[in-house]
């Protein structure tokens, strides 16, 4: 093996006119693995060294400041965490509970309206305005001001039939804020789509409906899941936002310790369980992103 080797050669071995050649790294490809090896254990080290030196004096910046025992005492209570915990947990599977049933509904809503506002008919020009206004309006609307408005405002009008739980007037807010930020990442996704794949598929005599369901709808949802699912992470803590009209969830459950304890450790509960969900689904967020990106440039599948 020579130097002018630079990621190995076939090497005989056995019978020259049978033996099949066998690959061996080079010297040199060796040593620049070994080099790229210690290169990021090098690397690591001083991550690491350098985040504990950040955590210590973050830490040590912390508990030396004067307010500080006072606040070891407002919001680091291991007796009230214990007290709340059980009740605040509680409230949280109800959050989840409201969670899942917005985002089945929000999805829905998205696609709708996304698929209204890429018809081109003339005779579609209505509902193409209606999905226009809906989405500028809720999105203009903050998400609590819309709950106020629906949580107090369906119920004032006395219509029959029309609900009165406060948990259902909730997710009804949440899906009309929600959906129209979808609408707009499934527009957006349907437009990336290249027109060439369009005519393709009408050259094959494929109907619009065919054509959006079998070509452009698969491709457009792979490339917007990851915002879809960075969505729905503000979605989870929003759901936080129904406590407003009173159902027993997470944050009520924690205001409800507070105000009988004057302790706010409670809250630091709440937040704790909502980290625990949110922080999974973000990172599952940035690997789909991930492997998204690298299927796309051709580095590898997916």
């Amino acid at each position: 093996m020579t130097d002018g080797q630079s990621a190995g050669s076939p090497v005989p071995t056995g019978d020259a006119e049978r033996a099949e050649p066998v690959w061996v790294k080079s010297e040199r490809q060796l040593r620049r693995e070994a080099e790229l090896r210690a290169r990021g254990r090098r690397s690591v080290s001083v991550a690491t060294a350098s985040t504990i030196v950040v955590m210590v004096a973050l830490v040590a910046g912390i508990t030396s400041s004067p307010g500080w025992p006072r606040v070891q005492e407002l919001f680091f209570s291991p007796q009230a965490f214990v007290d709340a915990l059980p009740d605040v947990l509680r409230g949280f599977l109800l959050n989840i509970k409201i969670f899942l049933i917005a985002e089945v509904f929000i999805l829905v809503v998205g696609l709708l309206v996304a698929l209204v506002r890429g018809l081109r008919s003339p005779v579609f020009f209505p509902l193409r305005a209606l999905a226009v206004l809906y989405t500028d309006v809720f999105r203009g609307i903050p998400t609590i001001l819309l709950i106020y408005l629906v949580g107090f405002g369906i119920p004032a009008l006395q219509l029959q039939g029309t609900p009165s739980d406060p948990v259902t007037l909730g997710i009804i807010a949440l899906v009309l804020s929600y959906g129209a930020y979808v609408a707009e990442v499934f527009r957006a996704g349907i437009e990336s789509v290249h027109p060439s794949q369009r005519a393709a598929a009408r050259s094959l005599a494929l109907s619009h409906g065919q054509t959006m369901r079998h070509v452009v709808l698969p491709q457009a949802v792979r490339r917007v899941a990851p915002p879809l699912l960075n969505d729905f992470v503000s979605l989870q803590k929003d759901s936080a936002l129904v406590s407003v009209l009173g159902p027993l969830e997470a944050l009520r459950q924690a205001q409800i310790h507070v105000a009988s304890s004057f302790n706010y450790t409670p809250y630091l509960v709440a937040a704790l369980l909502f980290i625990g969900l949110t922080v999974p689904l973000a990172r599952f967020t940035d690997h789909l992103a991930t492997r998204i990106a690298r299927r796309q440039t051709g580095g590898g599948t997916a």
